[in-house]
């Protein structure tokens, strides 16, 4: 979550209007995140969050990420879901951006993850993926394999500047990325939600109590996903004052896989495939974060984040050569 899109009180009153949510009573931009704005809105009727779509989100796909958020809702999976209005459309404009409110979700984001809320967090994922197993809706993942090499392209002497060396690294990790993609063909694919980032889950103590923030979510290997949350959640630092020092917790990455293992279990060829899924994972977040390092608009209200605590996940998958090294 972030603030790019300013909102003024006279357009937030107008966009108010055509929902039964009364005044506004409190209204807060929200700074964590780097993708879309967002905001903290407080009505007459109750608690919310104001988004206004931007950057990587296209707009056509929004009805995808709202019939999802629909659905696990009608499943009983906790996520925040879309208000309508009074047309009986969630989907509306404000400052010129699209936008949705959707209801509060109970619960805080952990800063530092421990080892019982890894396994939590496994457990949500894999009950995810089944809530899911019969949504109807399908979406490409627009930050796949495809879309690495042209956000990789004239970002070579940036990646130097910040790490010497580091371009070598990238390099090393796409040539065995290219090399093991064939054998993904036959892995369970499925909807996923692929941002599974601990500021986007949220949890009462060390239970889970839901996931938010599914503009990242597509069709793609199940496995994926996982590789994507133990990339986010098994890394502690080694270092505060250095990004690129940064240590797998093999406690938090075994509970995290456990927890997943307990509700839907890999199959061998998932678990074979674990470590150049965290491959292709550090990847793209690396690459995403290596944009976002040099083109964020200075007056945004947001803090991009440091493409190094990825090189460094980089650099620790190329070393692994089975599932063993992450706990499973």
């Amino acid at each position: 979550m972030a603030v790019y899109t300013q909102v003024s009180d006279e357009a937030l009153a107008e966009f108010l209007s055509a929902y039964d949510l009364g005044a506004a009573l409190a209204f807060k931009g929200i700074a964590e995140g780097v993708e879309n704005s967002n905001y903290y809105l407080e009505t007459e009727r109750g608690r919310f969050i104001l988004t206004l779509f931007e950057k990587r989100v296209n707009a056509a796909d929004l009805p995808y990420f709202i019939g999802l958020k629909q659905h696990l809702a009608g499943k009983g999976y906790p996520c925040p879901e879309p208000v309508m209005g009074r047309d009986g459309s969630a989907l509306r404009t404000l400052e010129g951006r699209p936008a949705l409110i959707i209801t509060f979700l109970d619960g805080l984001s952990p800063r530092r993850p421990n080892v019982r809320q890894c396994r939590a967090l496994g457990e949500g994922l894999a009950k995810m993926h089944l809530a899911l197993a019969d949504f109807a809706g399908v979406r490409e993942n627009s930050l796949g394999p495809k879309s690495w090499a042209p956000l990789w392209a004239g970002r070579a002497d940036d990646a130097n500047a910040l790490q010497a060396g580091l371009p070598d690294t990238v390099e090393a990790a796409f040539i065995q990325i290219v090399r093991a993609r064939s054998s993904f063909a036959d892995l369970p694919r499925g909807t996923i939600h692929a941002d599974l980032f601990p500021d986007n889950a949220f949890f009462l103590g060390d239970q889970f109590s839901g996931a938010i923030d599914f503009y990242f979510a597509c069709t793609d290997v199940l496995a994926y996903d996982l590789a994507v949350c133990l990339n986010a959640w098994a890394f502690d630092e080694g270092n505060a004052t250095d990004a690129s020092r940064l240590e797998f917790n093999f406690s938090k990455g075994a509970a995290l896989i456990a927890g997943y293992q307990c509700v839907r279990p890999l199959g061998r060829s998932e678990l074979d495939a674990l470590p150049v899924l965290c491959l292709g994972s550090a990847m793209r977040f690396f690459l995403t974060r290596l944009a976002d390092w040099t083109s964020t608009p200075a007056g945004a209200l947001v803090r991009p984040k440091n493409p190094l605590e990825y090189a460094a996940r980089l650099a620790f998958h190329l070393r692994m050569d089975g599932a063993e090294g992450y706990g499973a």
